[in-house]
């Protein structure tokens, strides 16, 4: 063994540090897979350092408060303050070019109203053959157990309670954390069907039933696609598929937690139909409807059509932009599949519409929606109520680190790890999200007293504006073609935003007709 005698011991650590960079610059120049570590061997290593901290070094030191993405600075920094009740004013004006193209505005009232309390900021779904229910015009997206820990589902649905707002499960199921602090849920059943599945994986309606038997869910929803990866299945390896989520999905160890891209229950517009009065049914007449991001457009009038051919009516359909994104997604889809939620949210409405059927219909929407203005400016195109899920999520305390799919989520919120879910402290968190929620709805009553209206339901295109150049500027009413009841059953031919999907769509099939 060397001997470093007298005041030469702290050669030991420098003869240590340069043996490891000979043996690691050694296998760099006999290793294949990494080109530039043939070439700048030890060296090259400091690249791939610098490009894992990318994210980090750009959100905290680089990005603008306007446009860091998915969500910018000051949108992150909005929820965090309200959800913590601090002081959610700025100083000396706008940090937006109010002259550059696509920027938006509300129209204020130069008399304005008096903001309606909390209580009042609610919408009815269901009536008719559904128990109605009275839900928040802000509540939680979508989102399962499994993808985000035991910790932040019971935060989340704490706060909810607290809040008295619903908590959307998410295709996962209703597990235990859903339940344990009594929070109104939305039981959202997807192509796995977990939690009323048999076997083989098809829909069991004896375990539908027994599950929705539960006071606690308040309205079922079938999930036909999502705005994060639309016409996509999902997957839950099997290394992530732990005995509880076995349990509570009804699903086998030891194999992949498959989502299939298409439901095995249905086929055609009016058996999807069906099988949404069936699951009122067996709920015991809880409100049941569908959510889905919208894509063919002549899909959506094929259920438009199946609606008038059946008299069947979904009490509520949630209309998911791809801009939502708490699923991982492959990039394709994530970036390029699917409609964006103000174009598939006001087609959704203008289509019930104009089949005479809306004022049957609820919507909620759902797609990046984190502050008051996001909410008014989809319930001006036609959304009754609001869901979102990222917003909630930076409530319970995600830094937007965009881990979700690796399990090491640095706050605790996207993992099974119990050493990083422990994080969560859920009364101080479940406050938080109570917090963000009322916060919100409070700055939305401003808004919509602004505008001189009694309740967000009076919104409309009109008051929106959006500057379309540098010289035009444009409502979304201009944006967006607005059918009159009845107009598309009456004369499709007369409106030139739906004429063509209508005539391609049939009740019986979801395939184009023709």
């Amino acid at each position: 063994m060397l001997a470093f005698p007298g005041q030469t011991w702290w050669l030991l650590p420098l003869a240590l540090v340069c043996l490891a960079s000979v043996l690691t610059g050694l296998h760099d120049l006999r290793q294949t897979r990494h080109a530039v570590l043939r070439n700048y061997p030890v060296a090259a290593h400091l690249r791939f350092l610098l490009e894992s901290i990318r994210p980090e070094m750009r959100q905290y030191f680089f990005e603008g408060d306007k446009d860091g993405t998915p969500f910018p600075r000051d949108k992150r920094a909005i929820v965090y303050q309200r959800a913590k009740r601090d002081l959610d004013k700025r100083p000396f004006g706008t940090q937006y070019d109010v002259y550059e193209e696509q920027y938006e505005w509300l129209h204020h009232s130069i008399v304005p109203n008096t903001p309606l309390p909390h209580e009042a900021l609610r919408t009815l779904v269901g009536g008719g053959t559904a128990q109605p229910y009275s839900a928040s015009l802000l509540n939680i997206s979508a989102m399962s157990y499994g993808s985000l820990s035991a910790n932040a589902i019971r935060a989340l649905n704490k706060g909810a309670k607290a809040g008295d707002f619903f908590h959307d499960t998410g295709e996962g199921g209703v597990s235990p954390y859903h339940r344990e602090h009594g929070g109104d849920l939305v039981w959202e059943l997807g192509s796995g069907y977990f939690c009323a599945r048999s076997p083989d994986g098809r829909f069991d309606p004896a375990r539908f039933a027994e599950v929705a038997a539960d006071p606690q869910i308040r309205m079922v929803e079938l999930k036909l696609s999502q705005g994060a990866k639309p016409g996509h299945g999902g997957v839950l390896p099997a290394a992530k598929v732990t005995p509880e989520i076995a349990a509570i999905r009804g699903i086998p160890m030891g194999q992949d937690c498959i989502s299939p891209a298409r439901h095995s229950a249905f086929s055609t517009p009016v058996g999807l139909l069906e099988f949404i009065a069936q699951m009122r049914e067996l709920s015991g007449g809880k409100p049941a409807g569908f959510k889905l991001c919208i894509g063919h457009p002549w899909e959506f009038m094929a259920i438009c059509k199946a609606m008038l051919a059946t008299g069947i009516t979904p009490d509520f359909i949630v209309v998911d932009g791809k801009e939502g994104g708490t699923g991982a997604a492959p990039l394709e889809f994530m970036d390029h599949v699917g409609q964006p939620l103000r174009d598939g949210l006001s087609f959704v409405h203008n289509a019930l519409v104009g089949i005479g059927l809306r004022d049957r219909v609820r919507i909620g929407a759902s797609g990046k929606i984190t502050s008051a203005f996001d909410m008014a400016r989809v319930m001006a195109l036609g959304a009754d109520w609001c869901n979102a899920a990222r917003g909630f999520m930076f409530a319970v305390g995600c830094i937007q680190a965009q881990s979700c799919h690796t399990g090491a989520c640095p706050t605790g919120v996207a993992t099974q790890d119990p050493l990083r879910q422990r994080a969560i402290h859920v009364p101080d968190k479940a406050e938080r999200v109570a917090g963000f929620h009322r916060n919100t709805l409070h700055a939305l009553a401003e808004l919509v007293a602004a505008a001189g209206l009694a309740h967000p339901s009076e919104l409309r295109p009109h008051h929106f504006l959006r500057r379309a150049s540098s010289d035009r500027v444009i409502s979304l009413a201009d944006q967006y073609e607005q059918l009159a009841p009845g107009q598309l059953a009456a004369d499709p031919a007369s409106s030139p935003r739906f004429a063509e999907a209508w005539a391609l769509s049939r009740a019986d099939s979801f395939s184009r007709a023709g």
